[in-house]
């Protein structure tokens, strides 16, 4: 059985950051790692899942919202996966470092966080969410096109 692409990265060598883990045609998947692969703490699941249901929210209400296929957080709890279609990977990485910008200066009522909208819709942390992403705002002001390459 062949390996998928990201299982083919060394995660001892990945630091955070924003990545090109595949392109698919015209489909690119970024990987945004927040976290150090293998060295916790990672980024707790309430925090995570309101990181998933703001960053969705905001990309999909951005000017690129008609290009976002998908972002999903990982089951390691390093990081997300962003999908866009047809985006300039420069405005990918505008877009993402906007959106967690406004992640960290949240207030307000978690979209999509009741209980007929969400599968697990108690399982939230704003207050964390908020604060995973100041931390990888640090780690990512200044990133542009040429930092997407994984480390080799």
């Amino acid at each position: 059985m062949d390996k998928i692409a990201s299982f083919c990265v060394d995660h001892t060598k990945l630091l955070p950051g924003i990545y090109i883990s595949r392109i698919d045609g015209d489909i690119t998947t970024y990987d945004i790692r927040m976290r150090r692969p293998n060295k916790p703490p990672y980024i707790a699941v309430p925090a995570l899942h309101t990181i998933e249901h703001l960053f969705a929210t905001f990309a999909r209400n951005s000017e690129f919202k008609d290009s976002v296929i998908y972002f999903g957080p990982m089951g390691c709890r390093t990081g997300c996966y962003f999908l866009l279609r047809g985006v300039s990977h420069e405005d990918a990485v505008k877009l993402i470092i906007s959106i967690f910008g406004q992640i960290a200066s949240y207030k307000g009522e978690i979209p999509g966080a009741k209980i007929g909208e969400c599968g697990n819709y108690l399982d939230h942390d704003l207050d964390g969410a908020v604060s995973e992403a100041k931390k990888f705002l640090k780690v990512i002001q200044g990133w542009n096109a040429e930092k997407l390459k994984y480390p080799s």
